[in-house]
C-alpha cells in the first residue's frame, strides 16, 4: 500500500510517499538520480521524487503524474485504486487564481444602499505617502442590490422583494455568470433574507451559491463580504481541481491541507480554505519535525526561489483571524506566516548609490544568470560566486538539451564588471566576492527582519528558539540569518528540501467554526458561551468524516478578546472563570504591547472550537554509526569559498557519508540530494541518530 504526501508548488511539486512494496523500491533504485530512498523501520520505505508543476507535455497535472512514476505506469493506464490507502495534498491552485486573477465570474447581492462598499473598504492607505492610489481589483463582476433590511436587533425592517430579486439574478445567469456571492447587513445574526436569495439561485441554476453567515459568521460588513466573494470566486476553480485529481484516484481517500493547518477531506475543501494550502504544510512539517527533535521553541524559515516564508511556533500554531492576501481581504483562521519577496531568484543590482536586492524575482525562466538563460545576477549567483554553490553538486539540468551543470564563468565575468561600474560610480575599490557579500547581507538583513517582526515585534526573545530551515535554498544562508538574530541553534530535517510536502503527512484533521459574540465579558456570559461552544463543536464534527478511524480527539475551545472601545482581538483559551481568562489576556497583552488597562471593560468578539483528529503520522528511522567514535568524516574535496571578508579552503561533505555524533566546524559545506547546507565560521554541525542536522553556535 501506498501513502502519498503532495504539495503542488508554483516550480516544483514534491512528493514524499511511504510504500512496503519491495517491488516498487527496486524499479525505483535503479534511478538514484530521481528517487531518494530511505528504509523506515518494519520493512516499509520512504520515497521522496520532486517533479516541475507545469509541464503540459508530459502530463495533466504533475502530482497524478508522480503518483504514476512511482507505481511504474503510463499515462494510458488507469491508477490501481487498491495500491493507494491515501493521498494527501497542498496546492496553490486558488493562490495562483488570485494572484493572476482568473478566478471564476461573480455576480454580488449585497442589502440596497450598499453597493460599493467593498470597494470603498475601510479606506485605510497602505502606501501613507502615494499620490495616485490604485485601488485593487474587484473579484466581482456585477452587483445586485437586494431591497432588504433586518436593524442590529433582528427587527424585520424591509421584507425581500422576491419577484425583483429572481429577475436580477436570472439577468446575471444569462450573461453567463455561474457564481454568487450573496452579502446582507447583519445577516452574520439574521440569516434569513440570505437563505430566501440562495433558494431562489439554486432554483435559477448557479452552481456556486457563497452565503456570508455560513462562509464568515462574524461582525463587519466589509470582511464578511469579502471572504464571500473570495470563496464565490476561487471555489469553482478548486472544485474543478479536485474534481480532476478525484476522477484519477476512484475510491482513494483524497484529503486537502487547508490555510490553517489542518486536513479536510476533498469534498469538503472550500476556496476560502485553500490559500496558504502549501505553506501551512511547510509550517507542520517544520513545527511536527522540530518536536520529534526535541525543540518546543520554533522559528520556521523556509527559503524558495521566489519568496521566503517564516512563522512563529510556542506551544500551539498561531492563527490570524483577518489577512490580505494577493490584494483580497479575508476573514477566516489562517496560519499567520510572514511572506516576503527574497529567495534564491531575488534579482541584484546596483542603483548609483545601493545595492538593492529583490523584490523581483527571475523566477525559473529566464532564472539566475547560472541558469544559462541569459538571467540577471541574483541571490544564487552571489552564493556561486562566493564559493558556496559548485555546480559539480548541483543538478545538471540546464542549457538547451537540459543535461548542462551550472555556468560559473558567466557569474564570475557578470560581477566583475559590477564590480568595476561600482567603483567608478563611487571610487570604493571592491573585489567582486566583496559585491557579491554585500548583496547577500542585505538579502539576510531583508529577511532577518521577516523574522523580527513575527517574534521581537511581538516580544519574543528569539534567542531562546531554534531556526528550523528548510526550502531549497534555506540552508545556505541559515547561519548568517542565525548570526543577524543572535539564534543559537539551527535545526536541518534530512527532508528539509520537501519539508511542505512532508508536513501533509504529519497533519492532523482538523475542523474549526466560529461564530461572533460581541458581548461584555461577565461571568453571566458564562452559560451562553458554554451553550455556544457546544453549538459549534456539533458543526464542527458535521464537517469530519464520521468514520475515520482516530486514537485520540482532541477539542480546542477560543474566544477573541479586546479591550471595549478598540479594535485589536487576542485569542485566549475559553475557561469557565472569567478571572482566569482576563488574566490570560493581560499577560499576553503586556508582552505583545507593554501595557494593560485593567479598569476596562473586556469584549469578546467571537467564539471559537477546533475539533481536531490524531492521524498516524509516518515514523522516523534511527541510524547507527559503524565507524569508530575517533574517526572522523571524510570529505569528498576542498573548495575555495568565500565567507567573514576572506577565503577559505572549505572541506565539502556529502550528507549520507555522515554518521551519528559526527561533528563539523570550520567553514564547510554539505551537500545533500535537494539542498545545500553552507556551516559558517564559529559554526559547527552535529549529526544525531536520527539523522537531524543540528548546527550550533561556538561561540
Amino acid at each position: 500500500m501506498l501513502k502519498i504526501f503532495a504539495d503542488r508548488g508554483g516550480t516544483f511539486t514534491d512528493i514524499v510517499a511511504i510504500t512496503n512494496n519491495q517491488t516498487i523500491i527496486d524499479r525505483l533504485s535503479k534511478h538514484p538520480e530521481r528517487f531518494l530512498i530511505v528504509p523506515l523501520p518494519n520493512q516499509q520505505w520512504i520515497i521522496v521524487y520532486k517533479l516541475l508543476s507545469e509541464n503540459p507535455e508530459q502530463s495533466q497535472d504533475a502530482a497524478i503524474q508522480g503518483i504514476r512514476d512511482i507505481i511504474g505506469i503510463s499515462n494510458q493506464e488507469s491508477i490501481p485504486n487498491e495500491a493507494i490507502e491515501v493521498v494527501k495534498m497542498g496546492t496553490t491552485v486558488a493562490t495562483n487564481a488570485l494572484l493572476e486573477r482568473k478566478g471564476d465570474r461573480v455576480v454580488l447581492a449585497i442589502t440596497k444602499g450598499f453597493k460599493d462598499a467593498l470597494r470603498i473598504g475601510y479606506q485605510n492607505r497602505p502606501n501613507i505617502f502615494a499620490r495616485q492610489i490604485v485601488l485593487p481589483s474587484m473579484l466581482y463582476e456585477q452587483v445586485i442590490e437586494v431591497d432588504e433590511r433586518y436593524d442590529a436587533h433582528g427587527n424585520e425592517l424591509i421584507a425581500v422583494n422576491i419577484e425583483q430579486i429572481k429577475n436580477d439574478l436570472q439577468a446575471a445567469y444569462h450573461t453567463g455568470i455561474r457564481s454568487c456571492a450573496i452579502v446582507f447587513m447583519h445577516s452574520d445574526r439574521y440569516p434569513n433574507h440570505e437563505k430566501q436569495i440562495a433558494q431562489i439561485a439554486q432554483e435559477i441554476g448557479f452552481t456556486q451559491i457563497s452565503i456570508s453567515h455560513q462562509v464568515s459568521p462574524l461582525m463587519k460588513l466589509v470582511s464578511r463580504g469579502d471572504t464571500t466573494v473570495v470563496d464565490a470566486y476561487l471555489t469553482p476553480i478548486l472544485r474543478r481541481y479536485v474534481n480532476q485529481v478525484a476522477s484519477q484516484l476512484p475510491n482513494v481517500r483524497l484529503m486537502f491541507m487547508k490555510s490553517d493547518g489542518g486536513l479536510t477531506d476533498a469534498q469538503q475543501f472550500q476556496g476560502k480554505d485553500s490559500i496558504l494550502s502549501g505553506p501551512a504544510g511547510g509550517i507542520v512539517g517544520a513545527v511536527q519535525t522540530s518536536k520529534r527533535a526535541g525543540f518546543e521553541l520554533v522559528i520556521t524559515f523556509d527559503m524558495g526561489g521566489t519568496s521566503t516564508d517564516v512563522a512563529h511556533f510556542k506551544g500551539e500554531y498561531e492563527r490570524q483571524l483577518d489577512s490580505e492576501i494577493a490584494g483580497a481581504r479575508m476573514r477566516v483562521p489562517v496560519l499567520a506566516i510572514n511572506t516576503i519577496a527574497a529567495g534564491g531568484g531575488s534579482i541584484l543590482f546596483f542603483d548609483g548609490s545601493s545595492y538593492r536586492v529583490g523584490p523581483q524575482s527571475a523566477g525559473s525562466n529566464p532564472g539566475p544568470a547560472c541558469y544559462r538563460r541569459g538571467g540577471q545576477l541574483t541571490v544564487t549567483d552571489a552564493n556561486v560566486m562566493l564559493g558556496k554553490i559548485h555546480p559539480q553538486y548541483f543538478p545538471s539540468v540546464f542549457g538547451n538539451t537540459g543535461n548542462l551543470p551550472l555556468d560559473q564563468d558567466i557569474v564570475k565575468k557578470l560581477f566583475i564588471k559590477l564590480s568595476q561600474d561600482i567603483t567608478a560610480v563611487t571610487g570604493n575599490n571592491s573585489t567582486p566576492e566583496q559585491v557579491a557579500a554585500g548583496f547577500i547581507a542585505i538579502a539576510v538583513e531583508n529577511m532577518a527582519n521577516a523574522i523580527k517582526k513575527i517574534s521581537l515585534q511581538r516580544g519574543y526573545d528569539v534567542t531562546e528558539y531554534v531556526l528550523c530551515c528548510f526550502g531549497g535554498a534555506g540552508g545556505q544562508v541559515a547561519c548568517l540569518i542565525a548570526d543577524t538574530l543572535g539564534i543559537k541553534k539551527i535545526f536541518l530535517h534530512p527532508y528539509a528540501g520537501v519539508l511542505s510536502a512532508y508536513g501533509m503527512g504529519l497533519a492532523d484533521v482538523r475542523a474549526i467554526k466560529e461564530a461572533g459574540v460581541e458581548q461584555p465579558l461577565s461571568q453571566l456570559l458564562i452559560p451562553h458561551l458554554q451553550q455556544l461552544m457546544n453549538s459549534l463543536e456539533i458543526q464542527a464534527r458535521s464537517t469530519i468524516n464520521s468514520d475515520e478511524t482516530s486514537n485520540k480527539e482532541e477539542i480546542v475551545q477560543k474566544v477573541n478578546l479586546k479591550y471595549d472601545g478598540t479594535n485589536s482581538t487576542l485569542n485566549i483559551n475559553f475557561a469557565d472563570d472569567v478571572a482566569l481568562m482576563r488574566k490570560e489576556f493581560e499577560t499576553e497583552h503586556k508582552s505583545r504591547y507593554g501595557f494593560i488597562q485593567s479598569q476596562k471593560t473586556l469584549i469578546v468578539e467571537s467564539a471559537s472550537v477546533e475539533v481536531i483528529q490524531r492521524m498516524d503520522t509516518p515514523e522516523e528511522p534511527l541510524i547507527t554509526r559503524n565507524r569508530p567514535q575517533n574517526v572522523a568524516p571524510k570529505s569528498v574535496e576542498k573548495v575555495k569559498m568565500f565567507t567573514a571578508n576572506q577565503w577559505y579552503d572549505a572541506p565539502i561533505y556529502r550528507r549520507e557519508d555522515l554518521q551519528p555524533g559526527d561533528r563539523i566546524s570550520q567553514p564547510a559545506i554539505i551537500v545533500e540530494k535537494i539542498s545545500t547546507i553552507v556551516v559558517e565560521a564559529n559554526w559547527e554541525a552535529t549529526l544525531t541518530e536520527r539523522n537531524h542536522l543540528i548546527l550550533e553556535r561556538l561561540f
